[in-house]
């Protein structure tokens, strides 16, 4: 099942005072990206973020779900509703978060 247009409106208002904040739609899904390192997305209108450490000790209790079918785990974020625990999640895992992949030019 897609995510909605609508839990994606949610979430990005949810962290809304987060600076350069986007998200990329993939496969009926959404890929979101915090300062140009993904952090996680938005997959069956839940949002998943990426197991790194920092996240893992400021969700110590977030349960692991599969986004899709083959992929990694990653962490259920269970307080979408809280913009101050959202917005501190994505400030406390940012540092850990890998640097994108330059794309090679042709």
């Amino acid at each position: 099942m897609p995510s909605s247009k609508e839990y994606l409106d949610f979430i990005l208002d949810q962290l809304s005072e987060l600076e350069d904040i986007n998200c990329r739609a993939m496969m009926g899904e959404f890929i979101i990206y915090y300062r140009g390192k993904i952090v996680g997305g938005i997959y069956d209108d839940r949002l998943l973020v990426k197991a790194v450490p920092s996240a893992v000790m400021y969700m110590p209790n977030a349960s692991y779900e599969l986004p899709y079918p083959g992929a990694k785990e990653m962490l259920l974020v269970d307080g979408v509703e809280d913009k101050a625990f959202i917005t501190g999640l994505f400030n406390a895992m940012y540092d850990e978060l890998p640097v994108p992949k330059m794309k090679k030019k042709r």
